[in-house]
């Protein structure tokens, strides 16, 4: 069928991240990472599908299929991290390398995100696994029998994540492979080390995002955000999730909504091989909840020394280019799926 191959049995270890002599640490990779343009151009024409959920909020889900995909191949599913989109420029590079390979992409819009920005009234969050479950239906509907594997990014892998893990050996619509990048799996641990020294800069961009996006949901439905606090304007994270998400999403208070849509306390529960890349340096999630974490043998974990925040701009080595991040994921996608038994206990190695 001339795409991705999924036969092989083993998995080899996965190379050390090296960082670009010219961004050297967190900050400088979380932010270059993110600003730096990439010339990578998506082959195939994109269809545009509406997800109409149970609340009457629409999702919205970006197709792209290359000519050389076949009913059966494979299918991946892109999920945007807090303040992205399909447009975010990590899931437009995955989908375009992918597209090379003959893979079909389905990037889905978080709640008032991206192409959805005017059809949903309830907020997206961390905690938003119905609606990757609605994505990969409606993806098996659109493809019936390919196997599909999801990619979460940030916010979207803590989604993927939990949705593995309250799945267990029940996968939904063809799921049989799960990544979660840099996902901050303790929504509580992030939201307080994302308001301390220099990752007030983050804290402050998200917040200026978020607060644009529910400023234009109050004008749209008056009636539904009547009772939402926007003055005095939060300055933290948490001053967004106490009184916009937390309430607007059926959650008495932020520590609720933390303690209930953290995807830590299901690792131990997944069973779809899953592969989590974190960074040691990461400044907004600390590495320190995937050591603490326990997770069953369906987890691969792999906490580079560097990348920062989905950067991952490597030194020279044999990727053919310098995202790094890209090679690592392709080079999972091509892996067979091993399905495993037991669980691991918390532990603190850089990759187990």
């Amino acid at each position: 069928m001339g795409t991705l191959s999924i036969e092989m049995a083993a998995r080899p270890p996965i190379p050390a991240f090296r960082s670009h002599p010219l961004v050297r640490g967190g900050h400088a990779q979380t932010i270059v990472g993110a600003y730096l343009p990439h010339a990578l151009k998506l082959a195939s024409p994109t269809v545009d599908h509406r997800l109409t959920m149970p609340d009457g909020d629409v999702l919205v889900m970006h197709d792209n299929c290359p000519a050389r995909w076949s009913p059966g191949d494979r299918v991946v599913l892109l999920i945007h991290g807090l303040g992205g989109g399909h447009h975010s420029p990590y899931c437009v590079r995955m989908a375009a390398r992918l597209g090379e390979r003959g893979v079909r992409t389905f990037r889905l819009d978080q709640r008032g995100c991206g192409a959805g920005v005017d059809l949903a009234r309830y907020p997206g969050h961390a905690g938003r696994s119905e609606d990757a479950a609605a994505a990969l239906q409606r993806i098996a509907e659109l493809c019936p029998g390919s196997p599909v594997s999801a990619i979460g990014y940030s916010l979207g892998g803590n989604i993927v994540l939990k949705l593995a893990g309250e799945c267990g050996a029940q996968p939904p619509a063809g799921l049989d492979q799960v990544a979660a990048v840099c996902p901050p799996i303790d929504l509580s641990v992030c939201s307080a080390n994302i308001g301390q020294g220099s990752n007030w800069i983050y804290d402050r961009t998200f917040i200026k995002s978020l607060m644009r996006l529910v400023e234009a949901r109050a004008t749209q439905s008056p009636e539904f955000y009547e009772r939402t606090p926007l003055l005095p304007r939060p300055k933290r994270l948490f001053e967004f999730d106490d009184p916009i998400t937390a309430p607007l999403s059926g959650f008495a208070n932020a520590a609720e909504y933390y303690a209930k849509c953290s995807a830590s306390p299901l690792l131990s529960r997944i069973e779809v091989p899953t592969l989590i890349i974190a960074a040691a340096d990461d400044p907004l999630i600390p590495a320190a909840i995937f050591a603490r974490t326990q997770r069953s043998s369906a987890v691969e974990l792999h906490v580079a020394e560097g990348g920062g925040h989905l950067g991952f701009l490597a030194a020279r080595s044999r990727d053919p280019d310098r995202r790094w991040l890209d090679w690592r994921l392709l080079d999972w996608l091509a892996m067979a799926p091993v399905k495993p038994k037991q669980v691991h206990p918390a532990v603190g190695t850089n990759r187990e």
